[in-house]
């Protein structure tokens, strides 16, 4: 007998409702794998800035939800450790390094999270997590309010359209103002947002949250906040949350039509038809709401867990798209997947996340449409290959539960298949099905790195295959004009924590060099260019010539390549252009002034000429290549170097010497605001000017302050930067002697 149907016999007479619904929510923890009808399933994320209590947000809500029996703090304090930082590394720097998924139960809904990191260096986890959910949680902190991160998460969810809920966390903290929070909600991330909860008392009088659309006060008691108490609006706050629902009614009614109808009218508005209209606005992204809570001191967590059911959409509810493949000149037709949870649509699948497992690679993946069940063979779309399905599991953090089947709106993970991190998977190749990709930025950083000891090159190896495959913007490259093994990332945060992960799990201690920062090269202006290819040797021949310019694209597209093809009638036949094309991107990877990979420019082919024998797509492709050639010798070329949105925090007495430290790395401040002792600036910085700050802020604020950054833009650079980029570059290529060893040779 289960202890649900023992609590229902005895009808738990000494038992309050709070402590009745955390036992039921227990006793069902032995069902979270069974099968669900798809309007009780819920597909979220949960994202913010850095140290906004995502982490211990989700330890809190898997405690109350029965999955686990106890909950631990994220720094790992009691030598356990948050569930979902799985990593030895997480609990000891107590930040999240790699998203981690769970699922648990709530109210008869099956929900599957999963926690994202929230240092900008991660950021692939955060987008590739968004890309299979259906719904988030945008964690806020009540002191530190919008940060960078959350500008970066907001245009993520922006990107894959995912509706979310905003929860202002740490209401605790000193300091802490939820409606500073809201109006930076609105002005900063541009959410039509408004609370749907109000606190009662701040920092440390924080006593529980009242509800604006129930128009209930809420408390949390017990020794974890499991108990729930329900109770009248304290009379002190009555004319504060009139006010505030009506401030609720009217964003609603700005956003909703029904809604909208019924306030011009002055109809009385019911509770439920505030209700359904923050769920039909929150499934369109036209309106906000907004909770608040604090997860440490366990409040506000179960109200989150009912929003999370009443107003974020399940798997049914939002529109997936998937590409029909009809032939290579033809452009893909769009699909609308049917997620009802049958085994009448062919299976389709999206390879989200790769991990090395104990038992191999295990793929994290999200189920759109139709059924898998163990022992099926799927394919993999990108690569046609077969793949027989051995087992089937669903992930609790780092431990995993078996199923026999998985249906659309599942995240599940498969053992032993071999693909990329974004590759579709199908039962039947016939549909030519395919999902769109992960957006995947662009590395930012660059270091030398190589073993302490060469008797470890093996273990290296593996871990630089190992990495590379898992975090698609963690790369690796050889320099053959350095001879130096490169590795690039999202950050120096990012390279360093790969690092240290060689050292703890492959044995392989690595030292890393200086970071090297990814410039760019690109022309000042348009230049023209007319170049023969033409080459006889006996036998067929080599004739190419291309017409054309190559000119700079506006400042918003210079990292981007554009071939463009303007050519009219039969002077460059149609199957050479693909030649033209791959020869100029060839060229791409190294400029002439610095070595630097090309980026910001355009080339138009405008004509050129063929023979009917010796003309051929290779041909083409070195035609290409020396017109591009021509452009280095004939053009006005520049490097870009990479700014960043750099946000510094810190506490007022060191404003000046903060201000002073950015002037110097020629920094242009780009705005300022102060709150009750600290101060944040923002600013815009080079990256190259951006090594060793860390060190250097901490010691001018006496380690209280703290910096973030983000990639924004690529700009000319400096002249004296570009001088000695210029310099470096051909005395490693041993165009200009070394003076210095010039003199030792001599002597």
């Amino acid at each position: 007998m289960t202890i649900l149907n023992v609590m229902r016999s005895l009808k738990a007479p000494n038992m309050t409702r709070g402590v009745l619904n955390y036992l039921i929510n227990r006793s069902m923890s032995v069902k979270f794998a069974e099968h669900k009808d798809i309007s009780k399933i819920r597909n979220i994320g949960i994202s913010a800035h850095i140290d906004s209590g995502k982490t211990t947000l989700t330890e809190r809500i898997l405690f109350y939800t029965g999955r686990i029996e106890s909950m631990h703090e994220v720094k790992g304090k009691d030598n356990v450790g948050a569930t979902m930082d799985s990593m030895e590394l997480e609990r000891q720097r107590g930040i999240t390094i790699q998203s981690a998924a769970t699922y648990t139960i709530w109210k008869d809904h099956n929900i599957n999270i999963i926690d994202t990191p929230g240092h900008v260096d991660f950021t692939v986890e955060v987008e590739r997590a968004l890309r299979v959910l259906d719904g988030a949680i945008l964690v806020l902190c009540a002191v530190g309010g919008v940060q960078s991160q959350s500008l970066t998460v907001n245009r993520q969810m922006k990107r894959y359209n995912v509706p979310c809920i905003a929860f202002i966390n740490k209401l605790d903290r000193l300091g802490a103002n939820p409606f500073r929070v809201l109006s930076q909600v609105r002005s900063k991330l541009g959410h039509n947002a408004a609370l749907i909860q109000l606190p009662i008392g701040l920092e440390s009088d924080c006593k529980g949250i009242i509800d604006i659309v129930t128009q209930k006060a809420i408390y949390f008691e017990g020794s974890f906040g499991e108990e729930i108490r329900y109770d009248d609006i304290p009379s002190d706050m009555r004319t504060e949350v009139s006010e505030r629902r009506h401030e609720l009614i009217e964003h609603l009614s700005n956003a909703d039509e029904h809604l909208g109808e019924l306030y011009l009218e002055e109809k009385p508005i019911t509770e439920d038809e505030i209700k359904n209209a923050i769920r039909r606005t929150c499934l369109k992204r036209t309106f906000t709401p907004v909770m608040v809570g604090t997860a440490l001191k366990n409040k506000g967590v179960q109200p989150l867990l009912d929003a999370v059911l009443s107003y974020l959409p399940n798997p049914g509810e939002v529109e997936n798209q998937a590409f029909k493949n009809k032939g290579e000149n033809e452009e893909p037709e769009k699909v609308v997947l049917d997620p009802e949870r049958s085994d009448k649509k062919p299976f389709v699948a999206l390879a989200f996340k790769l991990e090395a497992g104990r038992f191999g690679q295990l793929t994290y993946m999200r189920c759109y449409q139709g059924m898998l069940s163990k022992g099926e063979n799927i394919y993999n779309a990108r690569t046609q290959r077969k793949v027989r399905i051995a087992r089937l599991v669903r992930m609790h953090s780092n431990q995993m539960e078996d199923v026999t089947e998985v249906y659309a709106g599942d995240i599940f993970a498969l053992f032993g298949i071999d693909c990329a991190s974004g590759d579709t998977f199908v039962t039947d190749l016939k549909h030519n099905l395919s999902l769109e990709s992960i957006y995947v930025p662009e590395p930012v950083v660059s270091m030398a790195i190589y073993p302490a000891n060469n008797k470890d090159r093996d273990n290296f190896s593996k871990a630089i295959a190992r990495f590379t495959k898992e975090d698609p913007t963690f790369h690796f490259n050889f320099d053959n004009d350095n001879k130096e093994t490169i590795v690039s990332g999202m950050g120096e945060l990012h390279l360093e924590i790969y690092g240290q992960r060689m050292e703890r799990e492959y044995n392989c201690p690595v030292i890393l060099g200086k970071p090297k920062v990814a410039f760019r090269e690109t022309l000042v202006s348009p230049c023209e260019f007319d170049y023969l290819h033409k080459k006889q040797s006996g036998g067929q021949g080599q004739f190419a010539r291309v017409t054309g310019v190559l000119e700079p694209l506006p400042p918003h597209k210079n990292t981007l390549l554009e071939f463009v093809d303007e050519t009219v009638g039969t002077n460059v036949p149609k199957q050479f252009i693909p030649g033209v094309r791959k020869g100029f991107i060839a060229m791409g990877e190294k400029g002439y002034l610095a070595g630097q990979k090309l980026s910001g420019l355009k080339f138009r082919l405008i004509d050129g000429a063929h023979h009917i024998v010796d003309s051929s797509e290779h041909a083409f492709f070195l035609a290409a290549q020396g017109a591009v050639k021509d452009c280095f010798r004939k053009g006005a070329w520049q490097i870009l170097e990479p700014i960043m949105t750099v946000e510094v925090t810190a506490p007022d007495e060191f404003q000046g010497a903060v201000t002073a430290q950015l002037n110097k790395r020629h920094g242009i401040i780009t705005g300022a605001e102060g709150i009750e002792g600290w101060f944040t600036l923002y600013a815009e910085v080079p990256l190259n000017e951006m090594f060793g700050y860390a060190g250097e802020l901490r010691s001018s604020t006496q380690g209280k302050g703290e910096f973030t950054m983000e990639y924004c833009r690529y700009i000319p650079c400096l002249p004296d930067v570009q001088e000695r980029l210029i310099m470096e570059y051909q005395k490693a290529t041993g165009q200009v002697p070394d003076v210095k060893e010039a003199k030792k040779k001599k002597n």
